[in-house]
């Protein structure tokens, strides 16, 4: 294992005047947009974070990696790294083909020469690489319902890294970085990596690793995807600056890193420590449950506590990192400082504070005590997460044709409107098909668009504190949770599956669509001819067949005063 990590790493950036003629060149190949787990991806590659990788991973590459945690060269990669594209768009590519990377406002950042194309088994990915083919694994549901069916493999010349207009001088290369500890002599650096604020107890864990390792301390955060629902990174970095102050400056620096996350625990910390020995590192701090994505389907955690820490320490000189254990660090009320919890004899006053309680505590406008938090990072929690009764929430109304869905939907909107506060906004699926759709028909692809459309405006309704009230069937249940994940990156979002069943919604048929799809005429009806997927586990369920609509409407209401969106006083 190296004493220092200083020497550079090659990069896949192309000399300025062979960029040039590349970029002219580009005009005439086949162009693809990046999405952005694949921009994250691609800066990695370029700038050597994803080194020895020279490009996406190749299929004899992928195959190695998914199965032995390795690339076929036996450099130990634990994780696969391909450009996932539609059939359409692999449709004419050839194996020699050149095709050009671009973000999203079409700026070219790479070319790429296609070596490989397959259509990879997702289902194996998902056992091999995150442990179980479950979609509650928000890796597996991207893999399976938003990562496109045939994958690229091959080499990747860079032209230009993405642009980020955001904390620009926090963000830095490997070799920046690896220039810059040479510079200041740091022999040895530990790396904290996180993708939550800052609170004491992190403070003293980190104070205790860079003395432990006797080396200089890196805070590293994930800047680029995380797990939905967690804190923008805009707050937390703001909070991360603001704890910066209470370590020496000359011992600490801060630098932003733009990965997307997979939270394949113990690969994903192999994957980390690797990325990190690129950027300079010499000991990495490996968590409990380390980038674990929280419970699978049968309510179990995905990974156990230490597994993360087992496989690094198995990897430890193959990855050129050494590991430093993560330390869960409480509060002890006698001695008013943070310890090890292994470390505390029985009979002292243990004082802590979970995540969720921290949530619930934000939420709910309650106090967080300054033992937990600086006041600093509470102050701009607080300004990105006001309690519930003041941030934007979408009620998404989901139901067969005729189950009620639009009309209690208009009768919530009025009794919201009527309490006053937040502006209210009904996005009827009628409604949506005129105004937004119209040029959409009633396949499922476009259907799943339109609803994302929805989900898209509900969204920033959500975000800029307003109430978003959607009522469309919206049948499928890959499409909704796409919908949830968008919404609940800015507010709350309840689910109301208007349950009234097929029988009683066909015998309402008030636009007489029922009988159509039984003569035949409407093709793809969802109830006769195409699937409605019932939510597993919906805010609500209500169903109109016994109850008048100012029933249905009061039962959401209640629901969104137990959820803290509304007090009804």
């Amino acid at each position: 294992m190296t004493a220092t990590n200083h020497a550079p790493i090659p990069e896949l950036y192309v000399a300025p005047e062979a960029a040039d003629k590349l970029k002219d060149d580009a005009g005439n190949m086949p162009s693809w947009d990046l999405t952005p787990r694949q921009i994250c991806d691609l800066e990695l590659l370029m700038n050597g974070g994803f080194s020895p990788l020279k490009g996406f991973l190749t299929e004899a590459d992928y195959d190695s990696v998914v199965n032995e945690m390795r690339l076929t060269d036996g450099a130990l990669w634990p994780m696969p790294i391909n450009l996932d594209v539609s059939e359409k768009f692999a449709e004419g590519l050839e194996p020699g083909t050149d095709i050009a990377l671009r973000d999203q406002e079409g700026v070219i950042l790479a070319i790429m020469s296609v070596t490989d194309k397959w259509v990879p088994n997702k289902s194996l990915e998902a056992e091999k690489v995150f442990g179980a083919d479950d979609l509650a694994h928000p890796a597996v549901n991207y893999l399976h319902n938003q990562a496109g069916p045939v994958y690229l493999g091959g080499p990747v010349k860079g032209l230009q890294p993405p642009t980020h207009y955001d904390f620009r001088g926090r963000r830095n290369t490997p070799n920046e970085l690896r220039a810059m500890f040479k510079k200041l002599g740091w022999r040895k650096v530990v790396v904290f990596q996180t993708r939550n604020p800052l609170h004491r107890a992190h403070q003293e864990l980190t104070f205790r690793a860079a003395r432990e390792a006797q080396a200089n301390l890196m805070i590293h955060p994930v800047v680029g995807m995380t797990k939905p629902g967690d804190v923008d990174h805009f707050t937390r970095v703001r909070c991360y600056e603001a704890v910066l102050d209470k370590y020496p400056s000359s011992t600490t620096t801060l630098s932003l890193l733009n990965l997307a996350m997979r939270m394949a625990g113990p690969r994903e910390a192999v994957w980390h420590g690797l990325i990190r020995r690129n950027h300079g590192a010499t000991h990495f701090i490996v968590g409990r449950d380390h980038a674990g994505p929280g419970k699978n389907s049968a309510g179990e955690d995905f990974y156990g506590p230490y597994d993360a820490q087992e496989l690094f320490r198995r990897h430890e000189d193959e990855i050129g990192v050494k590991m430093v254990d993560f330390k869960h660090m409480v509060y002890v009320q006698e001695r008013a400082q943070y310890e090890p919890a292994d470390e505390i004899e029985e009979g002292v006053t243990v004082l802590n504070i979970s995540g969720t309680e921290l949530r619930r505590r934000l939420r709910e406008g309650l106090e967080i005590p300054e033992w937990f938090s600086f006041p600093e990072v509470v102050q701009q929690l607080r300004r990105t997460s006001p309690p519930r009764a003041q941030q934007g929430f979408t009620v998404f109304f989901t139901g067969l044709s005729g189950s009620g869905k639009s009309t209690v939907a208009n009768a919530l909107m009025v009794k919201l409107m009527e309490m006053g506060g937040r502006p209210v906004t009904l996005l009827d699926g009628d409604v949506v098909r005129k105004h937004l759709s119209s040029e959409l028909g009633f396949s499922k692809e476009h259907r799943d668009i339109n609803i994302k459309r929805i989900g898209y405006v509900a969204s920033e309704i959500t975000k800029n504190g307003g109430i978003a009230i959607c009522a469309p069937i919206a049948p499928y249940t890959a499409t909704r949770r796409s919908v949830r994940e968008m919404i609940e990156q800015y507010g709350a979002f309840a689910e109301v599956h208007v349950s009234t069943p097929l029988e009683e919604c066909e015998r309402r048929d008030r636009k007489g669509l029922y009988k159509l799809a039984r003569e035949g005429k409407i093709k793809e009806f969802t109830g006769i001819s195409d699937p409605y997927e019932e939510p597993q586990a919906p805010e609500l369920r209500v169903d109109t067949t016994d109850i008048d609509v100012d029933n249905a409407a009061h039962q959401v209401l209640l629901k969104l005063e137990q959820m803290g969106l509304i007090g009804l006083n």
